[in-house]
């Protein structure tokens, strides 16, 4: 009878503790990432730059592995296409189901370094409303920029001394890192996205 009182006392004390656990929001690059693997010959997760967070979090780009990720690249100065980029990609965060959305990740990638601090690319999660558990920010020194720039098929060359003149592409991963869909434009319909978010989710 003592033992069972114990044990009630100490599952009292222990379910409010795993509650709270299973209800924080950890941020992508702040994720237990999985084993690491050998990355295919078209996997983005092959490269092997290192990336800072607006958390302030290092990481390289195959924490991400295991999910589909959905990438942008952007600068947070950018006075015409980003924030309608930004604008799709929250589009692509609604239309997604529950379940798809619980383990989709969203990714912006700066294309200015010099300009996007840490703070600043903090201050553009707030000010456009990005959530903490599947969107992450990222920089990195300009070669590695450029390293993934390529990989995606991005292009962009400066156009003024704070602005860019750059592709409009959104950009679907597939778990390994490879490019499963991507899409140009930017205010277009985003259902293609969905869908094919949905799509490698359905095939694991």
């Amino acid at each position: 009878m003592k033992a069972k009182l114990i044990a009630g006392l100490l599952l009292a004390l222990l379910v409010p503790g795993l509650a709270a656990i299973k209800n924080t929001k950890v941020p992508p690059c702040c994720r237990e990432g999985l084993p690491a693997l050998k990355p295919t010959e078209k996997s983005l997760y092959r490269l092997d730059s290192k990336w800072t967070s607006d958390l302030g979090k290092e990481i390289k780009l195959d924490v991400l592995r295991g999910r589909p990720v959905v990438v942008a690249m952007f600068f947070t100065n950018c006075e015409h296409s980003c924030p309608l980029m930004v604008a799709d990609l929250k589009a692509i965060e609604a239309g997604l189901s529950s379940r798809a959305l619980a383990k989709t990740d969203f990714v912006l990638v700066s294309i200015d370094p010099e300009r996007d601090t840490i703070a600043a690319l903090k201050a553009y999660r707030e000010k456009r409303k990005l959530g903490v558990d599947h969107w992450m920010l990222l920089r990195a020194p300009e070669p590695d920029v450029r390293k993934l720039a390529d990989a995606l098929g991005f292009q962009y060359v400066p156009g003024s001394k704070t602005q860019f003149a750059h592709s409009l592409l959104v950009t679907v991963l597939n778990p390994k890192g490879e490019i499963a869909f991507q899409q140009a434009g930017v205010s277009v319909d985003r259902l293609e996205a969905v869908r094919a978010i949905e799509k490698l989710l359905l095939k694991r």
